[in-house]
């Protein structure tokens, strides 16, 4: 099946915080490996790994030094191989992550490129002169705050970086970086990996002219908390020539059997239209947004998204997070009191949304975000903006499989991020145990997609207005389904006379009587109908527009 990939849903494993093999406190590939089956049996059918390559750690492993070889932290080559063959034995797609944007400045190519103007590799990162009062080429900003440029002594030139000062930015203008970068995707498909994750997928070419971003259209009420969102981004990323290598990319994917690519997309003030742009007339298969990883829930905001990307026929495809290792976990973030049925609700929202699914591990625990003191921090955006930004670390403590293990059946040894109370109180042996856990909640919904073609394959269109109550349809081919969620507190009813069989609902805190369907706090139903049943979904969408 070519396009396995639209009908899938997406694990993403951060391999540091999953399961410690090597008692060193840190994860690794080993444990990927010991916990493949348990992640089959959740129901999904990929896996995203987070960066595993050499890297000296700034960022945790997205400042990658050597693109084709294993950290040590989390194992070795021969590990990887074993990984890949356990995977599709248990016919699990493998998608990791590709870093091409930028790299280390521990990366052999920058070490050269910065030691003379003349080196074999010195156009290989983007370097220019200093004006003449000694300040940076332009206003560029780092999304890890301050100037996006670093002088460097060797060469007397500023180097650019979108992140970091020791993540340099390669110079996509020039061949030789794109074909090395073409090379090391290469090493991985010979590998036997199903995809690519593409981190800041929009961020690989740079307006050569250097002219400054303008400021940003948006009117905040308060300067952010980074100043690099009070910059329209126009020239330091999104460059239109980013297109063309995403075409050469694609067809060396395309060479191999069944590959799919998901590029992460990251901007402020365009993140749906190049989500759609990035994705039609055969580029990447899939988008990656942030869309819905802020802090709006509401039934507005998820019909005002999903409209503004579905608003035309094109073969654009989106893939959708509501948590994942760069933001809090939607549970703290969406709930006020992390509510265990809300968890339940955003399970079932995400898979029945048209787009294919990412769950981020943890997320099938109801798993929140882990309070840390400053002092526990090692993520460089939560250090330099504490404490009104806390940074990433919160999302990234180790999985909890053990709720009586010291260091909740993670590792043996102390871990690399503190596992505490809050945590281990949704450990997942506790939660297999109880059978109306979120676990087994999502276990249940995962089958329950699985047996519905409409929900992996059909197409999608929003029901009311409602500010409470989201509803839509999912439709392909003879097949209905007519999903409802009640994003609110309050019990809703809908009155009207239904026949309703129980094999063709799913539901979650819904009460039904002859003449009505109450929906209490964060309740849900999905209702499967034929084009015979026509009369039971207009009933409920007549209900629906009479509330």
């Amino acid at each position: 099946m070519n396009n396995w990939w639209k009908e899938s849903v997406i694990y993403q494993i951060y391999p540091r915080s999953f399961l410690d093999t090597s008692k060193n406190g840190c994860g690794d590939l080993r444990g990927i490996i010991q916990k493949l089956k348990y992640i089959k049996d959740l129901g999904v059918d990929a896996i995203w790994i987070s960066p595993f390559f050499k890297s000296p750690m700034k960022d945790m492993g997205y400042d990658v030094s050597d693109y084709t070889s294993i950290d040590p932290l989390f194992g070795t080559i021969e590990d990887f191989d074993e990984l890949i063959f356990r995977a599709h034995d248990l016919k699990l797609k493998v998608i990791i992550d590709q870093v091409l944007s930028h790299s280390s400045d521990q990366h052999p190519a920058f070490i050269d490129s910065k030691s003379s103007r003349s080196s074999k590799k010195s156009d290989w990162y983007i370097w220019a002169d200093a004006k003449d009062d000694g300040s940076p080429p332009n206003n560029w900003l780092s999304v890890f705050g301050g100037p996006a440029w670093e002088w460097e002594p060797l060469r007397g030139q500023y180097y650019f970086h979108n992140f970091l000062s020791s993540q340099p930015d390669f110079n996509f203008h020039n061949q030789e970086v794109r074909d090395y970068i073409l090379q090391s995707a290469k090493f991985w498909l010979d590998k036997g990996v199903d995809g690519f994750r593409l981190d800041t997928v929009n961020y690989y070419f740079h307006d050569q002219l250097l002219r400054d971003n303008p400021k940003s259209p948006i009117k905040f009420k308060n300067p952010p908390i980074n100043p690099y969102f009070m910059q329209n981004q126009i020239h330091a990323i999104n460059q239109d020539e980013n297109l063309d290598f995403l075409n050469d990319l694609r067809e060396l994917m395309d060479s191999y059997k069944g590959i799919t690519s998901v590029g992460e997309v990251g901007d402020s003030h365009r993140g749906i239209e190049i989500m759609k742009t990035y994705t039609r007339d055969s580029r990447l298969h899939m988008a990656y947004s942030f869309k819905l990883l802020g802090g709006e829930f509401s039934p507005s905001f998820i019909r005002e998204t999903f409209n503004e990307f579905f608003d035309e026929e094109d073969e654009s495809w989106p893939c959708w997070s509501f948590s994942n290792h760069d933001v809090m976990r939607h549970l703290s973030r969406w709930s006020e009191n992390e509510e265990q049925n809300f968890a339940k609700l955003t399970c079932a929202l995400l898979l029945a949304l048209r787009g294919t699914p990412c769950l981020y591990q943890g997320e099938e625990l109801g798993q929140v975000e882990t309070e840390l003191e400053f002092e526990e921090l090692t993520d460089p955006a939560g250090i330099r903006y504490w404490p009104e930004n806390k940074g990433r670390d919160g999302c990234r403590t180790p999985f909890v499989w053990s709720s009586n293990q010291k260091y909740g059946g993670f590792s043996e040894v102390k871990p690399w991020l503190p596992i505490k109370q809050k945590q281990k109180d949704r450990a997942l042996d506790i939660q297999i145990k109880d059978h109306s856990s979120v676990y087994n909640f999502y276990r249940e919904f995962l089958k329950f997609r699985k047996s519905s073609k409409s929900l992996r394959k059909g197409n999608q269109s929003f029901v009311g207005n409602d500010d409470n109550l989201l509803v839509f349809l999912r439709e392909f081919e003879e097949e209905k389904v007519i999903c409802l969620f009640n994003i609110s507190e309050n019990s809703i009813t809908l009155k009207s006379e239904f026949e309703l069989n129980s094999k063709d609902i799913f539901s979650f805190n819904t009460g039904f009587k002859k003449d009505s369907i109450t929906l209490d706090e964060f309740g849900l139903i999905l209702i499967n109908s034929s084009r015979e049943k026509d009369e039971i979904i207009d009933r409920i969408i007549e209900s629906i527009e009479n509330l």
